[in-house]
């Protein structure tokens, strides 16, 4: 009988440091759990603020976006009543009409033919190779070709 309590008592204790250790990985496994936990709940706030001032700079943006739409329409409402305003005066005057339906004078018309640049030394070369215009109240060299006009 002895034997059997022995065995027993064995048993028992076997049982308890088992159960024990279970007891601790449990405890660390669960620990692990709410280190994750921790992490991807900061994850998780992290991306809802991000989310949130996405969404207010949408708006905010929307809302420009909106502003420059209405100012530009009243630009081009401003724009289109000055062109029937001067249109108006054009034709009300002929002195006026025939000053703007005769032909620019060459040298305005190359001032406003200008070659595509693909930079600034382009440009800047273009700006060198041309001539100047000749001072005012002087024909071009053009100009004097073509029979004075």
């Amino acid at each position: 009988m002895t034997r059997l309590l022995l065995g027993l008592l064995a048993v028992l204790v076997a049982a308890l440091i088992y159960t024990g250790w279970r007891l601790t990985d449990s405890e660390n496994d669960l620990s692990a759990a709410q280190r994750v936990i921790g992490t991807l709940s900061a994850g998780i706030d992290s991306r809802d603020k991000a989310i949130t001032r996405l969404q207010r700079e949408i708006s905010d943006s929307s809302r420009r976006e909106s502003q420059l739409r209405l100012m530009q329409g009243r630009v081009a409402g401003g724009a289109l009543q000055r062109e029937i305003t001067i249109q108006g005066e054009i034709n009300a005057n002929e002195t006026l009409r025939n000053w703007s339906a005769a032909a620019l004078p060459a040298d305005v018309i190359r001032l406003h033919a200008r070659p595509t640049f693909r930079n600034a030394r382009d440009y800047v070369d273009w700006l060198s190779a041309s001539g100047q215009l000749p001072d005012a109240g002087q024909q071009s060299q053009r100009s004097r070709q073509s029979g004075g006009r």
